[in-house]
């Protein structure tokens, strides 16, 4: 049997028989639970990632399914980071959606080490141009696909909130 530090000031711990530690004194980070959301929206985010990779063609040597799928994902995290910015705080849902497909399944699907490779290939090639619109091009218009996507998730949301306030109201007489 072992202790393991527990919280801030050092003290306390689980204890676990057989030398094992239960996750409920582990930081939130380095629990199993989380652990597992990542992981499994990240292998379906890259199994996207590479679909997407294998059916959209380059054109004339740019790479275009990386921006695609930097731009998809950049408006993905924006509608979620709005979506899920209004759920219940006293509920863990939110949090477990942040990891699963925030964290998860939008880091595995986005890469923008590809896109750094994509362009420095380019660059190498004698493609400075088109190099320097593929790179800026991407970061500029997936900063507005995240401010789209915030903006849809908000509009929606509001929507949503207006008619259960309607349908709360009953009807008028």
């Amino acid at each position: 049997m072992f202790v393991i530090p527990d919280g801030e000031n050092g003290a306390g711990g689980v204890q676990k028989e057989g030398g094992g530690m239960n996750d409920s004194g582990r930081p939130p980070h380095l629990r199993w639970g989380p652990i597992g959301l990542v992981a499994a929206g990240g292998t379906v985010g890259a199994a996207c990632r590479e679909g997407l990779s294998l059916l959209i063609p380059s054109v004339s040597a740019v790479p275009l399914a990386i921006p695609a799928v930097n731009v998809i994902g950049a408006f993905l995290l924006g509608y979620l980071y709005e979506a899920l910015a209004n759920l219940d705080k006293e509920r863990s849902t939110g949090t477990r959606l942040r990891l699963l497909l925030g964290t998860g399944f939008c880091g595995g699907f986005t890469t923008y080490s590809a896109l750094a490779r994509d362009t420095a290939v380019l660059f190498r090639d004698g493609f400075a141009l088109a190099a320097s619109v593929y790179a800026l091009g991407t970061i500029v218009v997936g900063a507005c696909a995240t401010w789209a996507g915030i903006l849809l998730s908000g509009a929606i949301g509001r929507r949503s909130l207006r008619a259960a306030q309607e349908k709360d109201k009953g009807p008028s007489r």
